[in-house]
């Protein structure tokens, strides 16, 4: 059964946790993050983050319903780094590609947590406020009803696709990781054109291109896609 969660200033808490520190929402979201970088999904526990505050993992749900509802804050966070110091141009191929970007980096910063989070959907304030420009973007754009929401579909979960997919590489171990790199130039490369022949013509384009994301032309394409169906007028 969920704990009940106390709201505001009630669940601050009093005394200092051993570090010295008083618990708070964003310590332990903080606090979260970097036990995903150093120990992955698995190693975030109620039991170990407690361990890491120095607190008593049962007053962790004076804060969160449980583990799944910090997951959804984790979420929430990454979005609001995604957001912070970005300010509209008022050009939507711009400002749209920006915040796509932002989102992107973001994700990537904190690659375990974003294999965590990236499938997830917080309805926090920050991720609000993300679906709040993006939508405002398009509408300003001249995207109304079902088109205006369709190219939101496919730009968020575009964006969120891609940070999970290049997330879940760079979460790899730095060896598994290289390993991976090198097979475009150890096995593609030595393929012969008799057996493979379109794969020995673009060996050394793959080899160049395939070992660092697609999102950015990715974005670009369905950026362009998107103004083909503007109205002519709004173009």
């Amino acid at each position: 059964m969920a704990k009940k969660v106390v709201d505001g200033a009630a669940r601050q808490r009093r005394r200092p946790t051993r570090q010295g520190e008083v618990l708070s929402h964003e310590l332990i979201v903080e606090t979260a993050l970097r036990m995903l970088a150093e120990h992955g999904a698995q190693g975030l526990t109620a039991r170990r983050l407690g361990l890491a505050l120095g607190a008593d993992p049962s007053s962790l749900y004076r804060y969160f319903r449980g583990m799944d509802a910090l997951v959804l804050a984790i979420a929430d966070e990454l979005m609001g780094r995604a957001l912070a110091g970005w300010t509209p141009t008022g050009q939507w191929r711009r400002d749209l590609r920006d915040l796509g970007l932002r989102i992107h980096r973001a994700y990537l910063a904190h690659p375990q947590a974003a294999v965590l989070t990236a499938s997830r959907v917080s309805g926090g304030e920050r991720e609000l406020a993300a679906d709040e420009a993006i939508l405002g973007i398009l509408h300003r754009a001249g995207f109304t009803g079902p088109g205006l929401v369709r190219v939101y579909h496919v730009f968020i979960d575009g964006c969120l696709a891609f940070a999970a997919l290049d997330a879940a590489s760079l979460a790899l171990p730095a060896a598994a990781r290289a390993a991976d790199e090198e097979i475009w130039q150890d096995t593609y490369a030595a393929l012969s054109p008799r057996t493979h022949p379109h794969i020995a013509a673009t060996a050394p384009l793959l080899a160049a291109r395939m070992t660092r994301s697609a999102y950015p032309d990715a974005l670009d394409m369905l950026i362009a896609q998107a103004a083909r169906e503007l109205p002519p007028a709004t173009r």
